[in-house]
């Protein structure tokens, strides 16, 4: 059985009636591991005719995707790496077409993409080039025509690579399956041959798709096509599905670690004591022989071994940290030799935890808690750059070294964009964070995004500035998330002010569309007053005042009572 993705695939192009070629094509099959991280990609552009380097344009779309999409960190989500890659490519050309106003050299062309990742099909579309699939006999088209139809004989491309500076990209995925074919083509092609005429000749494309692709080429030529004409075809002969037992081979292609003692020796580090045990993982405090320094070990429990998600998940920590390069982040080393066992290494902090320095200072100074937040945002941005997300911020996963300097050190429960995108046999379930720090999105089931790390971030500043949690000290749960609001942070601790208490007040909104949208924001409003936070705060009557409150609440009872009293006795 099967456990990569395979394609058979063919193209032709050819300028057919026109003196130059300005259509561009390519796929590119990686080898593994770029092919489970990234797929299989196949981009097919056509340089507007108008344009003075529409060939160029296409020709750069095409090599430039192909080299650029491969390049993007392998945590990035396809949708968010694709319209990174085609933005970047649009500005480029734009600029190109744009940098002598006195010589406009324009630089334009349509494109589609095409990208295989796992089960899923992505697609990438600007302008008149199209994306065919057929399955099981049926042929559809996958893409809209970005044209606009002034009649019969005239009509003009309404989006296209590098007319304007910011540009609109179609996206959509779909479920790919076994035996599935794509068609790429250019208006040379579809304009001349109908949706039938190309169906019937898929059909022979199941063991020649290059052949297939020139008879497609040749029957556009011979109904008079007068552009470029390309054409690619692409089948996939097979997608990742593992059986169970196969699959859990590969993850325990590694044993479980016995049980370490200081003084043992795995793999040249000595193990000098037990760091932290939990009911999922041991933390050993080791010397790496090889360079002389504190290292951390991390090892599963064996109560696990033969839990092939709990396997997953612990591998999955590793390959989040060692993507990760930031001085407010632990840094996760790659391994330097063949491991006998399953454990990671990580780099040893001698220094506090913040919820142990918070113990230390229940009042700090806005300052210092300001610098602290800074830290931290920068920590937290680099898990987003990644397209990650932390998901477990509290003052226990973040230290202080011995130079004063923050890092995050905890892996267990990111979320990766990229590795979501993967199919599995297993369930991956999210390994939320702690109660009262978790985002309330999580507790309604809803999917997180970058403010739901903000959210945390602004409980931890919170806490820090008065020794509680903004919703009070009762667990957090999605019943009791209709029933809480906010406690001003000012009446607890009244050296600070009220637009940054505003600010801390946004951060931890319970809706996240009511939460700054970048950690840059957050940062900025904790630090200067925004006006647009400085307007009167509605407060509760409980809150401004709770005497008048409860007189108003028993003189409303006491009227009730006269009033059932007086009805009572007239009847």
């Amino acid at each position: 059985m099967s456990t990569t993705l395979k394609i058979t695939s063919g193209q032709y192009s050819t300028a057919g009636k026109k003196e130059s070629n300005d259509d561009a094509c390519g796929i590119r099959i990686p080898k593994v591991p770029l092919l489970n991280t990234k797929g299989v990609a196949a981009v097919i552009a056509d340089g507007m005719s108008g344009s003075e380097a529409g060939k160029e344009a296409s020709e750069a779309c095409v090599s430039g995707f192909l080299s650029d999409y491969f390049s993007t960190p392998d945590s990035w989500g396809t949708k968010n790496a694709g319209t990174k890659v085609l933005s970047a490519l649009n500005q480029w050309l734009y600029s190109q077409g744009h940098r002598n106003y006195k010589s406009v050299r324009a630089m334009v062309t349509t494109l589609s993409v095409l990208i295989l990742k796992s089960t899923t099909a992505h697609i990438f579309h600007v302008g008149d080039t199209r994306i065919y699939r057929m399955r099981h006999g049926n042929l559809e088209c996958l893409t809209r025509d970005h044209r606009v139809h002034i009649s019969d004989e005239k009509n003009y491309l309404s989006r296209a690579m590098g007319i304007e500076l910011q540009m609109e990209i179609d996206y959509r995925s779909i479920p790919a399956e076994v035996n599935d074919i794509y068609l790429l083509t250019t208006d040379g092609v579809h304009d001349y041959l109908g949706d039938t005429e190309l169906a019937g000749f898929l059909y022979g494309s199941l063991h020649a798709p290059e052949e297939t692709a020139k008879v497609i080429v040749q029957a556009a030529l011979d109904k008079q096509s007068h552009d470029n004409v390309s054409c690619q075809i692409i089948r996939i002969d097979s997608l990742p599905n593992q059986d169970q037992n196969e699959f859990y081979q590969q993850l325990a292609e590694l044993p479980f670690p016995p049980p370490l003692e200081p003084g043992m020796i795995l793999d040249g580090y000595k193990i000098i004591r037990e760091i932290h045990a939990s009911k999922r993982t041991q933390l050993y405090l080791a010397l790496d022989q090889e360079t002389d320094q504190k290292v951390v070990l991390k090892t599963p429990s064996v109560n696990y071994d033969d839990d092939a998600s709990y396997i997953d998940h612990f591998l999955q920590e590793e390959w989040a940290g060692r993507r990760i390069h930031n001085q407010h982040v632990l840094h996760v080393p790659k391994p330097r030799k063949q491991r006998q066992c399953l454990y990671y290494v990580t780099e040893y902090i001698e220094g506090q935890t913040l919820r142990e320095w918070m113990n230390d200072n229940p009042r700090p100074p806005l300052k210092e808690v300001r610098d602290i937040a800074t830290q931290i945002a920068a920590g937290v941005r680099a898990f987003h750059r990644q397209e990650m997300l932390h998901q477990d911020l509290k003052p226990e996963n973040i230290m202080f070294d011995e130079h004063g300097t923050l890092k995050i050190i905890d892996f267990g429960s990111t979320k990766i964009a990229g590795v979501q995108e993967v199919a599995t046999l297993l369930e991956r379930v999210n390994m939320l964070g702690t109660r009262n720090y978790t985002a309330p999105e999580y507790l309604r089931g809803e999917t997180g995004s970058n403010v739901s790390d903000l959210f945390s971030m602004g409980v931890i500043i919170y806490e820090m500035l008065t020794g509680r949690l903004p919703y009070g000290s009762k667990e957090l749960t999605n019943r009791r998330l209709r029933k809480v609001h906010y406690i001003p942070a000012t009446t607890i601790n009244n050296e600070i002010p009220d637009w940054m208490d505003r600010a801390i007040e946004k951060a931890t909104a319970l809706a996240g569309d009511r939460r700054q949208t970048l950690l840059s924001e957050f940062i900025h409003d904790i630090s200067n007053p925004n006006p647009e936070l400085t307007k009167k705060r509605v407060q509760p009557l409980i809150e401004r005042n709770p005497l008048l409150m409860w007189k108003f609440i028993a003189f409303v009872l006491f009227l009730l009572t006269v009033f059932l009293l007086y009805r009572q006795s007239g009847s």
